[in-house]
């Protein structure tokens, strides 16, 4: 009995140190390493004058980058844990950078950096770690993992609260920042598995993926295209309007907050409804969500609105990576990489278009009526 006992609870913890690991990952490389940037963005452009063309590139480079690291791991089999630590160091480096940096150059470069470092992490955490749950047949634990991105969000939200309280200048949340990541490779030293993706090899060359892969494949572009916009520029639109500027402090914190426990929910409609249909809804209530961004004017109304789209971001991500994963039969790191490349597209488009449309029309109205028709596209895609 006692040692049954013992490996009932080794079978147990072992599959959660994974999924603890994974969520650590994507905390680091994506919830602080890729969206730090909206909470400060509003001082840096204040500080530097940067235009809004200026801060979609910046922003564009790092999806530029997101890309580039997507495409990277379609490759031959690697060494997941090594790149997964890799990539979270050479997150936290790019943050900090960022606070030290004061050309247009550098800061399209280390954001470039930090997108690289983490669509390696991504796709390789996802395919590492999904697959150590589903030979523990613990997949239910992967909802664990992708909580990361908003206990991320939400962390470095709070530390720039705490900071802007000081009144210091907008290097300091980026070194912060970078501090905070460091510290997250270390807790995730230990719990990442040390194992290669299960890639079966192809015979003959790359099969040929299911009609089905090919448009949700599409949908999650667009599905990148559309967040990203309001994801990017939701702080900056929040203090532009003078009915909302006292909420520019907590409004990032709320999208973090929403987004930690939406994977579980979305999880659990996916499961009800199937993944395709899911990811229809979750795409709709975002573009409603995106829209409600310009267009509720009350404190009320914004916050609703980042609930929306905070709280379907991630469950999106959820339902297509795992979708995909099971249409991608005979090749699920390839499968996960080449969606990850159409949502960096996507992303890499959203930000600049963004930014110069409403550099020319004076606000974000636009860009976010051509997000949310995006997100109803991508529906229509995914429920076919």
């Amino acid at each position: 009995m006692p040692n049954a006992s013992v490996a009932a609870t080794v079978q147990f913890i072992s599959p959660l140190r994974s999924a603890v690991g994974g969520l650590i990952a994507l905390a680091v490389a994506i919830g602080i390493g890729r969206f730090i940037y909206t909470p400060i963005l509003p001082s840096m452009m204040a500080a530097l004058g940067l235009p809004k063309f200026d801060a979609g590139l910046i922003a564009s480079a790092n999806f530029a980058g997101y890309l580039a690291g997507a495409l990277l791991v379609t490759g031959p089999r690697l060494s997941a844990r090594r790149w997964i630590l890799g990539g979270m160091i050479a997150s936290a480096f790019a943050t900090a950078a960022m606070g030290l940096a004061r050309s247009m150059t550098l800061f399209v470069i280390l954001r470039a950096t930090g997108g690289l470092a983490s669509a390696v992490v991504l796709v390789l955490a996802c395919a590492t770690v999904l697959d150590a749950l589903a030979a523990a047949e613990r997949s239910d634990l992967g909802t664990l993992m992708f909580a990361g991105v908003g206990v991320g969000i939400t962390a470095s939200a709070a530390l720039i609260c705490a900071l802007r309280a000081t009144e210091i200048q907008w290097p300091a949340p980026w070194l912060a920042g970078g501090a905070l990541s460091l510290l997250g490779v270390f807790a995730c030293w230990r719990l990442i598995p040390d194992r290669k993706p299960l890639v079966p090899a192809a015979k003959g060359g790359a099969a040929p993926f299911d009609p089905r892969f090919t448009r949700l494949t599409i949908a999650y572009g667009l599905f990148g295209f559309a967040y990203i916009i309001t994801a990017t520029f939701l702080v900056a639109i929040v203090r532009s309007s003078s009915g909302t500027r006292q909420i520019e402090p907590v409004v990032w914190v709320v999208f973090g907050l929403a987004a930690i426990p939406s994977v579980s929910m979305w999880s659990a409609i996916g499961r009800r409804l199937g993944a395709t249909r899911g990811f229809a809804l979750a795409a709709l209530a975002e573009a409603i969500g995106v829209l409600g961004t310009v267009t509720w004017k009350s404190v009320a109304g914004v916050f609703l609105a980042t609930v929306l789209v905070g709280g379907t971001f991630m469950g999106l991500t959820s339902l297509g990576l795992t979708r995909g994963r099971q249409l991608a039969t005979e090749n699920p790191q390839r499968g996960l990489a080449l969606m990850t490349s159409a949502f960096g597209i996507g992303q890499i488009v959203g930000p600049s278009f963004a930014g110069a449309l409403s550099d020319r029309l004076g606000s974000f109205t636009l860009p976010s009526v051509a997000a949310a028709a995006a997100l109803i596209v991508s529906a229509a895609l995914a429920a076919v």
